[in-house]
């Protein structure tokens, strides 16, 4: 085998390692479309407006596997030593084996990004018994009362 056909396998290989990893990144504008369609497409969901997001609706981040956008989540920073993570929301398409691990990634990572913004608390509000479980799995404490979401517009 020669130098230029050792490299090209190499090249091949790296290229195979890097393909059907899920990835993180952080949520774009250029999002949008995609997140509305989710919201949308959940029943008993609807897309919140930008405004009522952190930074207009890119205050966050997104799980995705080979380009493929899976889950994402809104990180609201706040004058305390607490973060929210709200408004969790999945590609109600994807049906891959790995859809669990892409939600997992997505609540480790914003624990990372957080804790190393300072945070020392993460705060969520869910009611999907799968989410909840997610939580609880990656030492979350999940208060088993129901609570309400409790939400006004200012005139």
């Amino acid at each position: 085998m020669t130098e230029e056909e050792l490299l090209k396998e190499i090249k091949e290989l790296t290229d195979l390692v890097k393909t059907n990893k899920l990835e993180v990144r952080p949520l774009t504008g250029l999002d949008w479309d995609t997140l509305t369609s989710w919201w949308d497409a959940w029943p008993d969901w609807s897309s919140p407006s930008k405004e009522f997001l952190p930074n207009n609706g890119r205050g966050g981040l997104m799980v995705e596997k080979n380009g493929e956008p899976i889950v994402a989540g809104f990180i609201y920073e706040t004058n305390s030593m607490s973060v929210l993570l709200e408004w969790i929301v999945s590609n109600p398409e994807y049906r891959e084996d790995d859809r669990g691990e892409a939600i997992e990634l997505l609540i480790i990572e914003a624990e990372k990004f957080t804790k190393e913004l300072g945070y020392k608390y993460m705060f969520s509000i869910g009611r999907n018994k799968h989410l909840m479980d997610t939580h609880k799995k990656l030492g979350w404490f999940v208060d088993t009362r129901s609570s309400h979401e409790i939400t006004k517009k200012l005139k």
